[in-house]
């Protein structure tokens, strides 16, 4: 059955955005995308207070949703949190794990593989465990390890193609076989959870043929004017076009203010909003888990269990659509470029712009409508309403 939908359409391509315009198909791909006044066909009433036709959100960093974390679940827990963030607009979702003996990860990405296959999420992403033990984030630190190429190799074997990102400190040891090695299996290298120094992370940068910076600001020293760091080497990639920086902009991990001046500073283009979310997404305040790690959700900020204080950040609870609104109306960046980083940015990290991240005919009919203020009313997936 054909769906027509009207109202104002963020294309994300060069038509940029039209007042009036007109999304079209009768399947998986769009068939027309333009102005309503050059649609041939039946047209529906431009609504009073028209919606928001977006591409569908893209989320490269992702622990799980509505109750269900990738790193600690089952496979109907991964059903879930992926049917949890789709419901929400968010068509494309890469499960990210975090740090794990071998054997846990390699249990894990076979659970993830089926979720993979079966369409549900885009891809696997191994966030650690070759990271460094000074920056564990929500890490468990025993189970941080020194970098290991037989073990990289063995996990990325495991996952058959379906691992799309791995997550490694620049520092760790034997880094350039490890940068080697998902050269080779064209996996994405996100550096992160770091306190390399300026000189090995540039090296780092230009080891990796495709590279990200995992959550920019987190789990990283912070900027130090007279000792040139892996933030100072990160954002000056990130300036260049020659890395994309993940930006959490839940108004947790990054104030408003500091998320604006990355946009103004790096550009849509070099950027990819995340929402680093676990299972505590979208779910009320109380205990849950990442991975092993107890977590404490109050207030919505979700950390690990400290009885003697306040834990690390452990994760988020925003979804894509929660940090797309806050960008444009709390940070104050315009639309079109917010969405550039939610859909289009990510789309081209993940070698997927031929397909996702824009709205253009032959494209995938992957939409999110929603209203003004750019809460979430109808999901469309592969052409069909998602419902879940």
């Amino acid at each position: 059955m054909r769906t027509t939908l009207r109202g104002r359409v963020v294309t994300l391509t060069e038509a940029g955005e039209l007042a009036d315009g007109v999304l079209s198909f009768d399947g998986p791909l769009l068939d027309f995308v333009g102005p309503a006044a050059e649609f041939d066909g039946d047209l529906p009433e431009l609504a009073a207070n028209p919606p928001i036709l977006l591409p569908g959100l893209i989320d490269v960093h992702c622990h799980g949703g509505g109750g269900f974390g990738f790193p600690e679940t089952d496979y109907d827990g991964v059903v879930a949190a992926a049917g949890f963030h789709r419901a929400r607009g968010t068509t494309t979702l890469v499960a990210s794990l975090v740090s794990g003996t071998e054997a846990e990860l390699t249990e894990k990405i076979a659970l993830l593989g089926k979720a993979v296959d079966a369409g549900l999420v885009a891809g696997i992403h191994l966030e650690g465990p070759f990271i460094s033990e000074h920056r564990p984030g929500a890490h468990d630190p025993a189970r941080i390890v020194p970098g290991d190429p037989a073990m990289l190799a063995r996990l990325l074997q495991h996952g058959g193609g379906r691992i799309v990102s791995v997550t490694i400190a620049p520092e760790t040891a034997h880094f350039a076989e490890l940068a080697d090695l998902v050269n080779r299996a064209d996996v994405l290298l996100s550096l992160g959870h770091t306190v390399a120094d300026y000189e090995r992370t540039v090296e780092a940068i230009r080891s990796g043929r495709r590279v990200s910076i995992t959550h920019l600001f987190n789990a990283m020293p912070g900027l130090a004017h007279r000792d040139a760091n892996f933030l100072t080497a990160a954002m000056a990639a990130a300036g260049r076009g020659d890395v994309v920086a993940e930006v959490i902009a839940d108004g947790v991990h990054l104030a408003d203010g500091t998320v604006r001046m990355v946009f103004d500073t790096l550009g849509a283009h070099n950027l990819a909003l995340i929402t680093d979310a676990m299972a505590a997404a979208g779910m009320p305040d109380g205990r849950y888990h990442l991975g092993i790690m107890d977590v404490v959700v109050a207030d919505g900020v979700s950390r690990l269990y400290d009885p003697c204080g306040q834990g690390a950040i452990a994760g988020g609870t925003a979804t894509a659509a929660d940090v797309l609104r806050r960008t444009v109306f709390q940070a104050g960046v315009d639309l079109t470029t917010a969405a550039t980083a939610a859909c289009a940015t990510p789309a081209r990290l993940l070698g997927l712009d031929d397909r996702v991240g824009a709205l253009r005919t032959g494209m995938r009919a992957d939409v999110l409508v929603t209203d003004a203020r750019l809460n979430p009313l109808t999901v469309y997936k592969d052409g069909l309403e998602w419902n879940s």
